[in-house]
């Protein structure tokens, strides 16, 4: 892997960005680390058709500061993209978004994404699809049921008003989740800049239909396009409904509150014993922790904190902690008594 940068930088993204996407030029299958648009166009050229340099522009544009791009063999089969998210597996990206709206590109993305996060390297995906319509949508969300995926419509506008497909309106929605430094935040109403407007407007019982069914719906008002509901895909587990997972903050505070826990731990009990008095130490910093998030409003309280000798292996601490997560303001509801 190698770096480069720019004198046009990003933004300051709290998150790195993963891409895989086909590109001009550049080697196939090398992460190249980059901190602004004219770089990655210096590396990866510029695209004929939108794909690496339109996302890459895309990300920047909406926030993004660090991006690392894997370019995708011109095939673009499922297992060209696998590759290349095997690739960024082996980066500190916690967003990842491609090029694709292929079904099994989509499932793929997932499996890098949850195989990555149950390794402790805490990732989601958003991505999007092609001319699909709201019942496609809701139907491709099923099949990816992930908390760790976002699948975002409608296709977008350009600037000359040419259809763009919903994966460019996801690159630009994965540098806002990228961009939020408080994971509790909504993407409601945030500004997508670089889209001109949606290729479909969306009534009320569309957008009902995407969020209930695991999309993350895009509007357009007044020339400005937005998230309406940052939404994961996530709608089952096994054969029953189960909204646990539905906001996208839910899953971005505990891939904020768990690290911190397990990185605050592991810098302060390195070379330690296994004894009471570190146990204690332990349970104090974790409330510590916990406390900090509280204050800054990710979390909304937390429970008991418990900390244990493993009775089957004394060399091991069990650290065991409930918290509760905090929910960002999605609508407003009035009701209004007039009296005549």
């Amino acid at each position: 892997m190698y770096d480069t940068s720019s004198v046009v930088s990003g933004g300051r993204a709290a998150r790195t960005i993963g891409v895989a996407a086909r590109a001009a030029k550049g080697a196939v299958g090398q992460p190249v680390t980059l901190t602004s648009w004219a770089a990655g166009a210096s590396v990866f050229g510029e695209d004929g058709t939108p794909g690496m340099s339109t996302i890459l522009r895309l990300l920047f544009e909406n926030g993004a500061s660090t991006v690392t791009a894997v370019r995708v063999a011109e095939g673009g089969t499922a297992e060209d993209y696998a590759q290349a998210f095997a690739a960024l597996g082996r980066e500190e990206a916690q967003v990842l978004v491609c090029d694709s709206g292929e079904e099994a590109v989509h499932q793929a993305l997932r499996d890098a994404v949850e195989e990555a996060s149950g390794l402790r390297h805490e990732r989601i995906a958003v991505a999007g699809c092609a001319g699909a319509e709201a019942s496609e949508l809701v139907n491709r969300a099923a099949e990816l049921n992930s908390e760790r995926m976002v699948l975002v419509g409608p296709d977008a506008l350009d600037s000359a008003g040419k259809p763009l497909s919903g994966v460019f309106a996801a690159a630009a929605v994965a540098a806002l989740a990228a961009f939020a430094a408080d994971p509790a935040a909504p993407l409601n109403g945030a500004k997508l800049k670089g889209l001109a407007g949606l290729a479909e407007d969306y009534g009320d019982n569309d957008i009902d239909l995407l969020v209930r069914g695991g999309v993350t719906p895009l509007e357009c008002v007044a020339g400005v396009v937005s998230p309406v509901r940052g939404i994961t895909t996530r709608t089952k587990t096994g054969d029953a409904a189960d909204a646990t997972w539905r906001e996208l903050t839910t899953i971005l505070i505990v891939d904020d509150v768990i690290p911190a826990v397990r990185s605050a731990l592991r810098s302060r009990f390195s070379r330690s014993k296994n004894n009471a008095r570190n146990r204690a130490a332990i349970r104090s910093q974790v409330i510590v922790e916990l406390e900090k998030k509280l204050a800054a409003e990710i979390i909304d309280g937390y429970g008991e904190v418990s900390v244990t000798a493993s009775p089957d292996d004394p060399t091991v601490c069990l650290v065991e902690f409930g918290f509760a997560v905090a929910h960002g303001l999605n609508q407003v509801r009035l009701t209004v008594h007039i009296e005549i």
